[in-house]
């Protein structure tokens, strides 16, 4: 006998929780884009050195790799959307600060990485619990449409987040902080209404055996951890857009407004993706699909690299963002469809591990790597990178490569 067919995206977004989770996933990625322009632009500003925009990834990324077993275990053994709150909640109070010290003129580029430390902190903790708290709130047979979703909304806000941060830090060095503050204690608000399913209790206990037990996990699943690698090593080169303050200043000449443009073009592609993949879910070969849009990714990274004129430039970030959210949405499901709920902080603080360590530490090796060959050659030799570990990934987890659904 068949079962009855899952829910579409409509009915979907008549699910109040999911709708709550939406929003406040949401206003903190909005927060989160607006802070990254805001910084970005606010270091460079007060250094113009690229190694500068490498070591705000760096800074971010380190309480990460310190955090990320206590971080998995407390999204398991705590209520998620509260260990969601709180951390939402030291997120305004860092906003705040830099508000004011960007109003009052005392702010310096140590007390920036300071602050940066601190997102990184509550970032850490965040990202696990958000990721582990979607399963209990979509429902069954849903999770593919509902994770296509999550990242359509938090894509609308990339996209209008870095523009608007470009043009309020155009106004005032303050007024994005503002933003971010207001944003951030409105999830804050939204994350509490969230009504979820019954979490799998955890063990009182946070011995070694469980806060490793993601790692023994991970190690034990292969097209896991192919999973979860490929977006470590392929990202990790291709962080081209640590580079955007020092292309919208010196190469494209836009100023921070077109800063904010092209912080927002891969927000565009990847709204324009999620919107036909909440319609029509990927169905067959997902694995080779995965690695597809990886090689994309990294021919759009290229052509960004070599591009001097924004109308070119603009288009190439939207197909990037495209092909990744491609990526991210059969990443995301692999690795949730396949870990069970009591293990889903822990698993997913190892996939936090590794996407930061893509995106931030990717920052890092992009702002070392300009600082010694130069923008131009920098970006390109990341886009190159990306496509050869895509290749080479499809050799070495052939298991990754020919799965043919998301079950």
């Amino acid at each position: 006998m068949s079962s009855l067919a899952p829910p579409g995206a409509a009915t979907l977004l008549r699910q109040p929780s999911l709708i709550f989770f939406l929003l406040s996933r949401s206003l903190s990625r909005f927060s989160s884009q607006i802070g990254a322009v805001a910084i970005g632009w606010q270091v460079y500003d007060l250094t113009g050195r690229a190694f500068d925009l490498g070591m705000v990834g760096l800074v971010q990324f380190l309480p990460t790799a310190m955090l990320v077993f206590v971080a998995g275990h407390v999204a398991d053994r705590f209520e998620r959307k509260r260990v969601v709150q709180v951390c939402q909640l030291a997120e305004a109070a860092t906003a705040l600060f830099l508000g004011w010290g960007s109003y009052a003129g005392w702010l310096s580029e140590m007390h920036i990485f300071m602050a940066t430390f601190v997102l990184g902190v509550a970032g850490a903790f965040e990202s696990p619990a958000t990721a582990a708290l979607l399963p209990l709130i979509a429902p069954q047979g849903t999770l593919q449409r509902a994770t296509a979703l999550s990242s359509g909304a938090t894509q609308v806000a990339t996209i209008t987040g870095p523009a608007l941060g470009g043009l309020a830090y155009a106004l005032s060095p303050a007024a994005p902080y503002g933003i971010m503050l207001v944003f951030w204690l409105a999830g804050m608000l939204f994350t509490g209404a969230i009504r979820q399913a019954g979490q799998a209790p955890a063990r009182d206990t946070a011995s070694a055996d469980d806060l490793f037990a993601g790692v023994r996990f991970v190690r034990s699943n292969p097209a896991i951890l192919g999973t979860i690698s490929l977006d470590l090593f392929a990202v990790l080169f291709g962080g081209v857009v640590a580079l955007l303050p020092i292309y919208a200043r010196d190469i494209l000449a836009a100023g921070p407004f077109g800063l904010g443009v092209l912080r927002a073009s891969p927000a565009v592609g990847a709204l324009l993706m999620t919107m036909v993949l909440a319609r029509h879910t990927i169905n067959r070969r997902v694995g080779m699909r995965m690695f597809q849009a990886v090689i994309v990714f990294g021919a759009a990274t290229v052509v960004f690299a070599l591009s001097r004129w924004m109308w070119l430039s603009v288009p190439a970030l939207a197909v990037l963002g495209a092909a990744d959210t491609v990526s991210v949405v059969i990443r995301f499901s692999l690795v949730q469809l396949r870990t069970p709920d009591d293990m889903r902080g822990r698993v997913g603080a190892v996939n936090f591990l590794f996407i930061n360590a893509s995106n931030q530490l990717g920052q890092f090796e992009s702002g070392v790597t300009a600082a010694l060959f130069g923008t131009v050659p920098a970006a390109v030799l990341g886009g190159v990178a990306t496509i050869a570990v895509a290749l080479l990934w499809m050799k070495l987890f052939p298991i990754l490569r020919d799965v043919e659904k998301l079950e």
